[in-house]
């Protein structure tokens, strides 16, 4: 039977004393752009760099996060299909972590930053450590 941690890691609302402390799916932006396994390369890149952004998630019909592409793909392979070029399985993490938690975890590893994604791995944004340690006050 699900449990708290559970509902806060849907991301649902929160009272109590954990209400005033924000979570990283309440902050991770939601533009993230998103792509296909059978899409292009470099049309995912089209795509991703037409709203500012420097990477594109690659997801299945459901929204579950199968990669990611980063620049070094986009240059490498601009007419491939996505899927054998893709960085598999990146790390993900579940919207009720602190944002404080985060920060901190980010800076030691020198992530720029996470993904965020439901506990059955659908995609609900991106967390840049610059806006986590914004937010947590330690930038």
């Amino acid at each position: 039977m699900p449990g708290k941690a559970d509902w806060f890691a849907s991301g649902l609302p929160k009272d109590g004393t954990l209400a005033s402390i924000p979570t990283i799916g309440e902050v991770a932006r939601r533009d993230v752009p998103t792509c296909r396994l059978r899409d292009k390369v470099g049309d995912a890149r089209d795509q991703a760099q037409k709203v500012g952004w420097d990477s594109c998630v690659v997801v299945n019909e459901e929204r579950v996060v199968l990669g990611v592409l980063r620049e070094a793909e986009w240059s490498t392979h601009p007419g491939a299909a996505v899927e054998p070029v893709m960085r598999n399985g990146p790390a993900t993490f579940r919207p009720h972590e602190p944002v404080g938690k985060l920060a901190e975890r980010m800076r030691k590893r020198g992530a720029s930053s996470i993904l965020v994604t439901t506990p059955d791995g659908r995609l609900m944004g991106l967390l840049n450590r610059k806006d986590a340690e914004r937010i947590a006050g330690t930038a």
